[in-house]
C-alpha cells in the first residue's frame, strides 16, 4: 500500500490558496481515480482507494493540523497501516520552483518548508519521496503570498502545475517513482 499526502491548511480561509497545491493535487487524484476521503483520524482525513487501473490500494490524505504540523498526522497514519517512509509520497508548494512547474525527488531537506521540516523530524529520515508543485517567489513578504489565491496566468499556472503533479503522481504509481522524475523533471 502506497501513502499519498497533499500537504495544505484547513478551513475555508486558506482553500485554494498556494499553500494548498498539496490539498488541490489530492482533490485532482480523488477525481482521477473516484476515490472519496471518507475517514477522518490521526488529525486528518483521508480515502482507501481501490481503483482498477492501481495495482494495489492507494491512501489519498490530507492533514488537518496546520501546515507546520503534517507530520503529526502522517506519523500515526503510517504506523497505523504498518508502513514506513518508502511507502509515502508528500505533495506541497514551493517558492523556489517557477509557477506552473513541479520538481520530484526521492530524498532531500526540508528546504525551509515547515511542513516537510516537522514531516523529517517526526519520520527521523529525508528519504521521502515528494513532489513539489511551484509557486514561484514572491514579490512581498513569503506568508502573505502564500496564503492568497493565484489569479489570472498565475491561476492558470497553477491549474496547469496540479494537473501535472497529479499525472505525475498517477504515474509514479503505475510505472514507478523513477519513471515519473524522469518524465516530468
Amino acid at each position: 500500500m502506497k501513502v499519498i499526502v497533499g500537504l495544505g491548511n484547513p478551513g475555508k480561509q486558506y482553500q485554494n490558496t498556494r499553500h494548498n497545491m498539496g490539498y488541490m493535487v489530492i482533490d485532482a487524484l480523488c477525481d482521477m481515480f473516484s476515490c472519496d476521503l471518507d475517514y477522518n483520524k490521526f488529525k486528518g482525513i483521508y480515502g482507501i482507494c481501490k481503483h482498477p487501473s492501481l495495482p494495489e490500494p492507494v491512501i489519498f490524505a490530507k492533514p488537518e493540523t496546520f501546515m507546520n504540523l503534517s507530520g503529526e498526522f502522517i506519523r500515526p497514519l503510517l504506523d497505523y497501516f504498518k508502513l514506513g517512509p518508502e511507502d509515502l509520497l508528500v505533495i506541497y508548494d514551493d517558492m523556489a520552483i517557477p509557477e506552473g512547474k513541479i520538481r520530484l525527488r526521492l530524498s532531500g531537506s526540508h528546504g525551509s518548508h515547515n511542513g516537510m521540516r516537522n514531516i523529517i523530524d517526526l519520520l527521523h529520515t529525508e528519504n521521502i519521496k515528494r513532489i513539489r508543485v511551484g509557486i514561484g517567489e514572491p514579490p512581498y513578504s513569503g506568508v502573505d503570498y502564500v496564503l492568497t489565491k493565484p489569479t489570472g496566468d498565475s491561476a492558470k499556472l497553477a491549474e496547469e502545475a496540479i494537473e501535472q503533479a497529479a499525472k505525475a503522481t498517477r504515474d509514479a504509481l503505475l510505472k514507478g517513482f523513477n519513471y515519473a522524475m524522469n518524465h516530468y523533471n
